[in-house]
């Protein structure tokens, strides 16, 4: 049984129908109610079930089929236009326009149909007394789409100059197309220029702001406006993710991920969306999804992966590579059948074009959830090794002088550069100096592998005639076991080094550089023994690392000059004694000696080896509340380490710095920094904890800013990776909370409903429950805003019970307030809601009688105030249009009793409750007009005039109130007078 019965209940199916998601369902529905409204024998219901038709078929992939119902509605209004009434007539002129410009979208359709449907429209559009101006605007869009630019510029600029009329598509479609055509003659400037008002909420409809989004991508990077792109691409993706009509601009979204290094995610929006490789109802937007996906699978398949799996049309299985051929051959076919409809080469131009484009950005961070489609290593400039048939040995030499000059300024180049030596020396004659170099920068590269390699450099040292360099060889040696773990051999193997440069060094044996290296490696040592050392640590143990930290400053420090090694000795030494005094429990001093050794590592012109002292520096300021040195060193470590620092050190960096400036209140650059932070952890491998971190971050900067889609979309990648072993529950919660506040926003009060639930389960089993009641009261509000007022009863009634066995007042009244406002939606509601209205009254005047301060019993004034006024409102809606006269006299008279008593509690607020007061007077002041009584009508508006007699205009509420107060004072004139 459809229930349709008569032209009502056609109205409402076809309602409810427009409300339901695009696709198939909606439009086979559609068919039905057509049906349906031929069995009533009412032509208008068939021509509004034909234009219901129509219009769903014209949003979705089913565009070609609204031809059919249009002719139909065309004929029946040649034979009888008195069936249709204005509405009808307006919307079959209206669809003139989708019409010629669905005939360009499928390449089946004649050119020259099309260009005398354009003149059948111009003709019709005449007659009925339009203006030309929709006439022109479909002549542009033939004029664009062939390619011939003379003809469309001509139309364009017929289209602005006529009139707008009822017939002009409304303001923000208009503006998109506009936009279109001044981005696609490289206006890009001129083109968001025009964007603009849709872009800001000024003008929309229910495709606009969502196209106009997707389009301005592209202009946006051209015009190096990155960050707005992002923001467009992650609120715009957004709008057009449930819409199936959408995919031109879906594929805009996929093209900006192709061309901004995220790869990975245009392969998630990707498989979204399986159905639009093949759904051919739209050739268009089909041949414009194609282009962007050849544009990906080639930019993967440059990028080394195009073998990896993708996701493509259904029935197979493809691979980048495969998948890049067949969307290529299918874009052609496409361009090739429009083109031969067209007679030009116009669109296959435009989709070679399309998917020939190179990157805007190398990479873009976009902050959400996405794996690295492919990591590009930093490049480190290696100096080359030289062609067999050039002289091997000079060149020889010349690596090697570079590789001496750089490791002797300790550049972060410089073990790469002995790596370029020892292929360039491979079969040559080398003496022992060179080799004991090459041998020991190879164990610096090898790390824990190194040992051995440490131990030969350290003979061919010896070999060579430089015992120091010998004994700091054997030193680096035992640093190394003392890192893999090897304590007790690498104490041993560092005193005899040790004993031996001293005594070197008394005999002019070795150079301060050599005895410097002995004894800063010993003080290394000594380091790796605190720090394995069982709790407590050994005060001897301690002695001995700070003995010897202090013997190397003693030893250098005055004597460094201009040799780099030595100040980076003394810089160290200075770090070392930081790192024992923040062990020992002085903040102070520890932060003192991390700048100081930061400052020496500057100033000796190695800023990279200050970042992790910066970075310690930045804690322990933070752990002083000295939140201006904490973002003052975290700026140097990333300035300092930018170019050297690995993905993970950069990902905790601009982390700590987020949050330091979010406390600060600067959330704008917070979340700047929160958003790189997010990067470099996908970078790392790490997306699943530190960057799951960041993007929660992110997305609580990106709300405090008010940028709720962005914030959501960030939010929502953030929860799959949140966990409470990881992360902890609060940040779970948190993140759920945050997410409902901005699904809030957006007006998606079902899902934000789901967010705070979810949220207020976890916070259900927390000590604490000040946020459970909180989330409970939320959800309440979201459910009650998605029409799910039973539902939102039970959760405010959950939320009541919180606040009252928190002892919270304010929030008991308010959800019992909120209770009685959908009680009244009920059908025999009114009693129960004035039951919960009397309710809230009594707990707060209970609450206010035995308040212990003058604050609190203020704020419960204020409560009591509002719940009163609130009573006041609930009872005069209360009267139902149907009640007799004496029902209704009787709910306004107490409606006005409840507002009188809000003003005299308001009142006892004085200055404070001004505003509420003279609201609350206009209120009352209002019912006495509607119960005849003018008099105090008067009074009450002649007492809110006298409330604001000595406030300026402009202040606060002074305005509005004494607008309405005069505006009542007319009415009771009039109502006199009469």
């Amino acid at each position: 049984m459809s229930g349709i019965t008569d032209f009502d209940a056609l109205r409402r199916a076809l309602a409810e129908n427009a409300e339901q998601p695009e696709g198939p369902a909606r439009n086979a529905r559609a068919e039905q109610l057509l049906a349906e409204a031929e069995k009533l024998g009412i032509p208008l219901a068939v021509i509004e079930a034909l234009g219901h038709q129509l219009s769903v078929y014209n949003y979705s992939s089913e565009k070609d089929k609204m031809f059919v119902p249009f002719a139909r509605l065309l004929r029946m209004w040649d034979e009888r236009p008195e069936d249709f009434d204005a509405q009808e007539t307006h919307s079959l002129h209206w669809v003139f326009k989708w019409m010629t410009s669905g005939m360009l979208d499928q390449p089946h359709i004649p050119l020259a149909s099309i260009e005398k449907w354009l003149g059948e429209m111009e003709h019709r559009y005449r007659l009925a007394g339009h203006s030309e101006r929709a006439v022109r605007s479909s002549e542009f869009s033939v004029a664009a789409h062939i390619g011939d630019l003379e003809r469309a510029e001509r139309a364009y600029a017929a289209w602005l100059a006529a009139d707008r009329d009822s017939m002009a598509d409304c303001h923000a479609c208009e503006l998109r197309r506009q936009g279109w055509w001044q981005a696609e003659r490289g206006r890009d400037e001129a083109a968001l220029e025009l964007w603009e008002p849709v872009l800001e909420g000024e003008f929309a409809c229910a495709h606009e702001p969502h196209t106009v989004l997707a389009s301005s991508l592209l202009p946006l990077l051209r015009l190096g406006r990155v960050d707005e792109a992002r923001a467009h691409h992650l609120r715009g993706f957004r709008l057009v993710r449930p819409m199936e009509s959408m995919r031109g601009a879906y594929a805009d979204h996929v093209e900006f991920c192709a061309l901004t290094g995220n790869e990975a995610r245009g392969l998630e929006l990707l498989a979204e969306r399986p159905a639009y490789f093949t759904d051919s109802g739209h050739p268009r937007s089909r041949l414009d999804f194609l282009s962007v996906v050849t544009l990906l699978m080639e930019r993967l398949t440059l990028l080394g992966f195009g073998e990896q799996r993708v996701p493509g049309p259904a029935g197979r299985t493809w691979t980048a590579r495969e998948l890049a051929a067949h969307a290529r051959a299918e874009v052609l076919e496409l361009a090739a059948r429009f083109d031969a409809r067209n007679g030009t080469a116009y669109v296959s131009e435009s989709a070679r074009a399309r998917m020939a484009q190179e990157p805007l950005v190398e990479r873009l961070p976009l902050g959400v959830r996405s794996a690295r489609a492919a990591v590009a290593p930093v490049a480190v400039p290696v100096p080359e090794v030289p062609a067999q048939d050039e002289p091997v040995e000079a060149d020889l030499r010349t690596l090697l002088a570079e590789a001496r000059r750089l490791s002797d300024t300790l550049q972060p180049d410089a073990v790469a550069a002995w790596a370029a030596v020892a292929r360039a020396a491979e079969g040559m004659e080398l003496d022992a100096r060179d080799r004991a170099e090459i041998a020991d920068h190879r164990a610096m590269e090898l790390g824990p592998e190194g040992v051995d390699l440490f131990e030969r450099a350290a003979r061919l040292y010896a070999e060579a005639g430089d015992p120091g360099e010998a004994l700091a060889a054997r030193t680096r040696a035992a640093y190394v076991r003392a890192l893999t773990g090897h304590l007790e051999e690498a104490l041993a193997g560092v005193n005899g080094p040790y004993d031996e440069v001293l005594a070197l060094y008394a005999e002019d044996g070795t150079g301060l550089r050599q005895t410097a290296a002995v004894l800063t490696g010993r003080a290394r040592v000594l380091m790796r023994h605190v720090h394995e050392a069982d709790e407590p640590v050994d005060p001897g143990v301690v002695s001995a690392a700070e003995a010897a930290a202090r013997e190397v400053l003693a030893l250098v420090d005055g004597r460094t000059g201009d040799d780099v090694r030595l100040a980076a000795r003394s810089a160290e030494a200075q770090a070392m004694l930081a790192e024992l005094a923040a062990l020992s429990g002085d903040v102070a001093g520890a932060a003192r000696l991390f700048a100081r050794a930061s400052a020496a590592f500057v100033g000796a012109g190695l800023p990279w080896f200050a970042v992790e002292y910066e970075a310690r520096l930045a804690g322990l300021a933070h752990h002083l509340g000295d939140t201006a040195e904490a973002e003052r060193a975290l700026r140097a470590a990333l300035e300092h380490g930018g170019p050297y620092l690995e993905p993970p050190g950069l990902a905790q960096l601009h982390l700590q710095l987020a949050e330091v400036l979010g406390g600060r209140g600067l959330s704008e650059e917070a979340a700047e920094h929160a958003l790189e932070a997010a990067h470099w952890a996908d970078e790392a491998g790490e997306g699943p904890t530190l960057g799951a971190w960041a993007r929660h971050q992110l997305g609580g900067f990106l709300l405090r800013q008010g940028r709720w889609a962005e914030a959501a979309e960030v939010l929502e990648s953030a929860l799959p990776d949140l966990s409470a072993e990881t992360h902890g529950d609060g940040a779970v919660v948190q993140t759920q909370w945050w997410l409902g506040d901005c699904l809030s926003e957006l007006g998606e009060h079902r899902e934000a409903a789901e967010r705070r639930l979810q949220a207020a389960e976890i916070a259900r089993h927390w000590p604490e429950q000040h946020d459970h009641a909180t989330l409970a009261h939320l959800a309440a509000e979201s459910l009650g805003q998605a029409g799910l007022h039973d539902e939102a009863d039970q959760a405010y009634a959950r939320a009541g019970d919180l606040w009252r066995r928190l002892g919270n007042v304010h929030g008991l009244v308010r959800s019992l307030r909120a209770r009685a406002w959908l009680a009244l939606r009920a059908e025999d509601g009114a009693d129960p809601a004035r039951e919960l209205m009397s309710t809230a009254v009594r707990e707060c005047t209970a609450a206010l009688e035995a308040a212990p301060d003058e604050e609190t019993r203020a704020r419960l004034t204020a409560e009591l105030g509002h719940t009163h006024r609130q009573f006041g409102d609930l009872l005069a809606r209360s009267a139902a249009e149907d009640d007799g006269d004496e029902s209704i006299r009787s709910a306004l008279d107490a409606a006005l009793a409840r507002m009188s008593e809000a003003v005299t509690v308001f009142a006892e607020l004085g200055e404070e409750g001004r505003d509420a007061r003279t609201s609350a007077e206009l209120a009352a002041g209002w019912l006495a007009a509607d119960l005849g009584r003018p008099t105090e009508a008067a009074a009450r508006a002649r007492a809110v005039l006298s409330a604001y007699a000595d406030t300026p205009e402009t202040e606060g509420a002074a305005q509005d109130r004494r607008a309405e107060a005069e505006q009542l004072l007319d009415v009771v004139k009039e109502d006199e007078e009469t």
